[in-house]
This record gives C-alpha cells, structure tokens and sequence, in this order.
C-alpha cells in the first residue's frame, strides 16, 4: 500500500521546499516536474511556472515532464488530460507512484530545490530553508506550524486592550495564512474520508445483494463473505459505533 496524502505531502514539501497543502495541486505539473529534476538534475527548472491557474499553463508544465520521461526512457504514460483537473485521486495514484519511483533511483546526496528552480515563473515560497540530503519525509513541518500558531493574539474585552494587543502586519498575515491551510486540510481530509466511504458502501451492497441471491455463501465460516464481512464490521479498541440521540438505533448508512 502507497503513503498516505498526508505523508506524500510531508515528503513532497520537505524535498522540494514548497508549502504544497492539497495533492490536487500537482495537477499544474510543476511539482512533479521537479521530483524528477531531483532524480535526473536536467529539467529545464527555469521554463517550469508553479504560480500559474490556467489548463493551457498546466500542459506546457506537463510537456516538460513528458519529455523527460521519454529522455529518460521511463516506460509509464504520463496521464496529462486527468491530471489536470486537479482531482484528488488521480493526482493521488500518479503521485505514489512516483514516490515509488524516486525511492528506487533518487541518486542521494543534497538537492537545492530553491537552486535548481531559480527564475522558474515565481515559484511558492519554501516551507523550509534547509536542502534535502536524504530520503526521509518531511521532518520539521510539523514544528514550523506549531511554532507559528504560537502567533495567535489574545482577544482583551476592551478595544484599548485590543489595540495594544493587535500583533504586527506580518504575523497577523501568518496566523491568516495558517487558518486556511488548516481548512484547507479538513476539506481534504472529508473530501478523501467521503471517497473511501463510499467505496466501502459499494462492497458492502454488493455483498449483500450476493447474499440475498444465494444466502448459502454467508454460511461458510471460512469462505469469503465471512472474511470480507469480518473486515468491513471489525472496529479498533476503544471505539463505539456511534447510536441516533433519541431512538439508539444505527442508522444502516452508518454501518462504518
């Protein structure tokens, strides 16, 4: 099983020095382009454009990584027409993969993204200010966040006080910043719970709808209804299907 969004975003942004909040954004190309500039070390970094919001943008973005790909004699197809939409789960597989394949041939040794991208059509600002020198992901992030939270005025009950309070002009635009990457991170995170619950309520009507034509494969203790039904009702310790406030009664929606 691939990483998690959360993990390949760690490891995105501690390698490349980006602050990259969604994997949609891989979808402009410029990112992926310069995983593989870290590999290869000869994309033309400074054509690549990051602050660009046009499909038009995007592909000249994608025509650079497909060359490369093509240069460099990898044999999987770089699917530019679904990546640029920026939905979740196609930017999500290609980018696994991806991570699988710069585990396999990333040369080690330091690599200066902020360097390598220098003059690349404004590019984001870095998340962090040291290279990467290994293939560990994203250390550090966490605390650069903590430590930016540490900014959030406290609210006084007069307006003499607010105003003596009132943080400068740069960290008010900090904490700004950090409260919509925050939401932006709860969308994402509802948005990817959504799309696997979903998935499971497909299997378990499909299950079920098996079972009502023939009940005889549910009586197998070891055939696969009983597993496939052991792992779709099993529940982690401590954790309670939660019950309706007034009837206590699960609604079947909820089964998960």
């Amino acid at each position: 099983m691939g990483e998690s969004r959360q993990e390949l975003l760690a490891w995105l942004n501690n390698l490349l020095q980006l602050n990259i909040t969604k994997v949609e954004q891989c979808g402009t190309g410029a990112a992926l382009c310069q995983i593989y500039d870290s590999i290869f070390q000869d994309l033309p970094m400074g054509r690549v454009k990051f602050s660009v919001n046009t499909e038009y943008a995007y592909l000249q973005n994608f025509k650079i990584l497909q060359n490369a790909f093509t240069k460099h004699q990898i044999e999987r197809s770089v699917p530019v027409e679904s990546l640029i939409k920026c939905k979740m789960q196609d930017n999500l597989e290609f980018l696994q993969w991806s991570k699988r394949y710069w585990d396999q041939y990333y040369p080690g040794g330091e690599y200066d993204a902020l360097a390598r991208r220098k003059g690349a059509g404004g590019a984001p600002a870095a998340a962090a200010p040291t290279p990467v020198s290994s293939r560990t992901s994203g250390a550090g992030v966490g605390a650069t966040s903590a430590a930016r939270r540490g900014t959030t005025p406290t609210t006084s009950t007069t307006s003499a006080a607010r105003g003596a309070r009132q943080p400068t002009g740069g960290a008010s635009a900090a904490v700004v910043v950090e409260n919509t990457q925050l939401k932006q991170t709860v969308e994402g995170l509802e948005r990817e719970r959504d799309f696997y619950f979903s998935k499971l309520r497909d299997i378990e009507l499909l299950l079920q709808q098996a079972v009502d034509q023939d009940p005889e494969i549910e009586k197998a203790e070891d055939g696969l209804v009983k597993h496939i039904q052991a792992i779709l009702y099993s529940t982690e310790e401590g954790f309670e299907i939660p019950a309706e406030a007034e009837g206590g009664v699960v609604d079947d929606q909820e089964t998960f």
